[in-house]
């Protein structure tokens, strides 16, 4: 609202809107994004705390994985959103990291309020972050370590870092063993390089047995069983056929009646319709196949022939899997009986039923060079199971960062000590406040490993203060070696991460803290009325919650 040259008022927003603009609105944004970052600083590391999230149904999740925390959380705060919107892009660029972005991009909005508390434009403070920010992915590059893209020894290192931190870190050498196996599987050279889809490892998961029993399939696990009990359960030396189609008599899509005035007539009718179903089953026999895996229903009558012809058929998979089965077998998906051949058909060594705690599921093993593969998870509880799935999809993604950019650099806050010593000498030559910028983007840097010495219990004083005395010194991976307490050379104990997900993390929190540091109005509309017309929640003026600075509560 604003007043006239008459001294009328002059109303542009909807009634019920409220605003907020200037410091008041900043802070507010600031401050929320702030909270978010404290609340899973405490599980950075392998010392770090875990998390226990119940939702509204009473499903329980307990993990330190930043990405899930923050899925789980359930948060209504618009700046604070931005937090979970970037755990969840570190996630899906790098798989890693997810806790890490988020506690640099709190650090690096409090430095902000720091200098714009001494009358730094908030202008200033984007330019010296964002010219701080490609000093630092520069410096990245200088120090990163290149290593052979193939080889064992060093993804096995990279993995175990990430599984360090987790609930499961006393399985990492067996669970790494399997994720490289998976990765190398399905990696795909492309200009001189890799290519790695993901996609292509397929996790199925079931509780029972203990995270040992846990196994790599050079082929696949569908989560389907047999659909006759009299079909094979083992075939040996699988022809397997892909089929996109119904096993059934198609229905008209226009009314039709049939004249039928004698029971000859009616039997003739019925014989027709048998000869029909048998004759495709005729038909998948002739082309040689011994296991039919089809995406549509295959009526009853089909699956009694079928299984007296002794063929290994199931109904109803999933698109991803018809998808993954060809990649793995060499099968081609037809979308007709009749174009069922020996040529489009897919070879495995075995294709077995298995009961796997109280399910049945189908285990296609021994394809000649599956380019789709399956990793079957057990564990002795739901809750580990899921943890356990979630460890190995960072292990994985880890892998598959190096396997595609072939650079490392070591872990416990290293490189992150060795980047702010650079920045700090950098910023000595740059004139004008924007040094004070890149100062403290540099100290946002030195969160990491002062965090990491935190949650091990270590003074993180003395501890930053040891890591600048030896990086100036030269050794510049000295970091924090949570697992004695002690500033240690992290390239000696073998602690290494991709250098992907350090860049993807440096780029996704300087952008997620320029932008609130951007924005100086908030305009919040009034919630809609949940009730009827006059009732329920209508009578909520204003914005929701009700929290200082007229912004909504964060969850």
């Amino acid at each position: 609202m604003s007043m006239s040259a008459s001294g009328q008022p002059i109303i542009i927003l909807r009634e019920g809107t409220e605003r907020s603009r200037g410091a008041s609105a900043r802070d507010a944004n600031i401050q929320a994004a702030q909270i978010v970052a404290q609340a899973i600083k405490t599980s950075l590391g392998p010392k770090g705390m875990d998390k226990m999230l119940v939702d509204s149904f009473g499903d329980v999740t307990i993990t330190n994985d930043g990405a899930t925390m923050l899925k789980e959380m359930d948060i209504q705060h618009p700046a604070a959103k931005m937090m979970v919107e970037i755990s969840k892009t570190q996630d899906d660029e790098v798989g890693d990291g997810t806790t890490t972005v988020v506690v640099l991009a709190g650090e690096l909005l409090g430095n902000a309020v720091e200098l714009m508390e001494k009358k730094v434009h908030a202008t200033v403070i984007i330019d010296g972050y964002r010219d701080a920010q490609e000093q630092a992915l520069k410096y990245l590059d200088e120090i990163a370590i290149n290593v052979d893209p193939m080889d064992k020894v060093i993804l096995k290192k990279v993995a175990r870092t990430s599984m360090a931190s987790k609930l499961i870190h006393g399985y990492s050498d067996y669970l790494s063993d399997i994720a490289i196996d998976a990765i190398l599987q399905v990696a795909e050279e492309a200009d001189g390089g890799y290519t790695v889809d993901l996609d292509n490892v397929k996790i199925e998961k079931k509780p029972g047995g203990s995270l040992t029993d846990t196994e790599f399939i050079k082929g696949l696990v569908i989560d389907k069983e047999a659909v006759h009990a009299d079909m094979p359960k083992l075939v040996r030396d699988a022809k397997i056929g892909l089929l996109n189609a119904a096993m059934e008599i198609e229905k008209t899509e226009f009314d039709a009646k049939i004249h039928i005035e004698s029971p000859d007539e009616m039997q003739a009718y019925l014989n027709q319709e048998e000869d029909m179903l048998r004759g495709m089953v005729q038909k998948v026999k002739d082309a040689g196949i011994n296991v039919l895996l089809c995406q549509k229903g295959i009526d009853d009558m089909v699956q009694h022939f079928l299984a007296r012809e002794g063929i290994l058929a199931a109904r109803r998979l999933k698109k991803s899997d018809m998808e993954a089965l060809a990649r793995a077998t060499g099968a081609k998906v037809v979308t007709n009986v009749d174009q069922l051949n020996a040529d489009d058909a897919g070879y495995a060594a075995t294709v077995e039923e298995k009961k796997i705690g109280d399910d049945k599921l189908i285990f296609v093993e021994g394809c000649r060079n599956p380019k789709a593969v399956s990793i079957l998870i057990r564990g002795g509880t739901e809750r580990i199971v899921d943890e356990a799935d979630r460890s190995l999809h960072d292990a994985l993604c880890v892998i598959r960062d190096v396997v595609q950019e072939p650079k490392v650099v070591a872990g416990g806050g290293a490189p992150e000590v060795e980047v702010a010593r650079r920045l700090r000498e950098y910023a000595e030559g740059v004139t004008g406040r924007e040094r004070l910028a890149i100062g403290k983007f540099a100290d946002a840097m030195e969160v990491i490993p002062i965090t990491l010495a935190e949650n091990a219990g270590m003074d993180p004083i003395d501890a930053i203060s040891e890591m600048q005395s030896l990086h100036t010194k030269g050794v510049i991976w000295a970091g924090v070696n949570s697992l004695d307490g002690e500033v240690s050379d992290m390239a000696e104990l073998d602690v290494y991460e991709p250098m992907a997900v350090k860049v993807q993390a440096i780029k996704s929190a300087t952008e997620a803290s320029t932008m609130l540091l951007k924005i100086d109005d908030v305009i919040a509309a009034s919630k809609m009325s949940a009730g009827p017309p006059g009732g329920g929640m209508g009578g909520m003026g204003g914005m929701p919650g009700g929290m200082p600075g007229g912004m909504p509560p964060m969850m």
